[in-house]
């Protein structure tokens, strides 16, 4: 180990390599702190699994770094692509058995929704933590965050994050959820919890209608929605993880299984058939 290296385990800051496979994005990073020491972004989803270890490799040198340097390992726990989110995974927890280092899971829904706050919500809060109600009362200005992937039939996998003076906190569990019904709760406790904003991200593109509709009945609430597309990132993952390592919470390497959400529509089918023979 250089000096150089050394010296990043003294400020209190872990160095994190991040990797995600969830989504279309083979998402990966080296981040230290607030700072991405280099990230990488390949939408060519059906080589993720070709891809992953050079991607990898090509990270380290990009940061002037090698294994030793690293304090964890962050993995994108999905839900997401069945197929995709498993390379990640496999991949993350072979290094962090050969290299000896911590292995963290992360939400890849919740990595999404953080990637979304950075992009925009952030610099807002920080300006503006605070909002003046119509009473004059001191509120405290609450940002929320809708990360979605196309679950197929009508269906996303979703959650709920909101951003505030409270710091980034989970609001509601990731799930596999119809995005009509999703809408409807969603409306339910924005009308109930009435935060500043809605920000829908991840890939909306085939639930447009649906958030579209969510947007229109708010409209006249004085709670903006906005849908904005956002891709997979490294560093919001590794930022994620190395909070999480901060907190002295890490997973066990031989049990840690990606989040399938649900079964595999090829194996619920053959369970399915199974049931019905008997």
């Amino acid at each position: 180990m250089t000096a150089q290296q050394e010296g990043f385990y003294r400020d209190g800051s872990p160095v994190i390599l991040a990797l995600d496979t969830s989504t279309a994005a083979l998402a990966a990073a080296v981040v230290h702190g607030g700072s991405t020491l280099a990230d990488i972004q390949s939408f060519a989803e059906r080589n993720h699994s070709v891809l992953t270890v050079s991607k990898v490799q090509e990270l380290l040198q990009v940061a002037g770094l090698d294994a030793s340097a690293l304090d964890g390992i962050t993995v994108g726990q999905g839900p997401g692509s069945y197929t995709g989110m498993r390379i990640a995974v496999t991949v993350g927890k072979t290094l962090a058995w050969v290299w000896d280092k911590p292995l963290i899971g992360v939400s890849s829904l919740e990595a999404l929704a953080y990637g979304a706050y950075r992009e925009g919500g952030e610099a807002q809060l920080a300006g503006a933590v605070k909002q003046q109600d119509v009473e004059g009362l001191q509120t405290t200005r609450r940002e929320w965050y809708v990360p979605l992937m196309d679950a197929r039939r009508g269906q996303v996998y979703t959650g709920l994050f909101e951003a505030g003076e409270g710091g980034w906190q989970r609001r509601r569990p990731d799930g596999i959820r119809l995005m009509q019904k999703w809408v409807d709760e969603l409306l339910e406790l924005a009308l109930q919890d009435k935060p500043a904003s809605i920000r829908i991200g991840g890939d909306p593109s085939l639930h447009e209608e649906e958030a579209g509709r969510l947007a229109a009945s708010l409209s006249g609430r004085s709670i903006q929605v906005q849908i904005v597309p956002n891709d997979m990132e490294g560093r919001s993952l590794g930022m994620l993880g190395a909070d999480r390592l901060l907190r002295g919470e890490q997973d066990d390497i031989h049990s840690f299984v990606p989040n399938y959400t649900q079964l595999a529509e090829a194996e619920a089918k053959l369970a399915a058939a199974r049931q019905q023979g008997g």
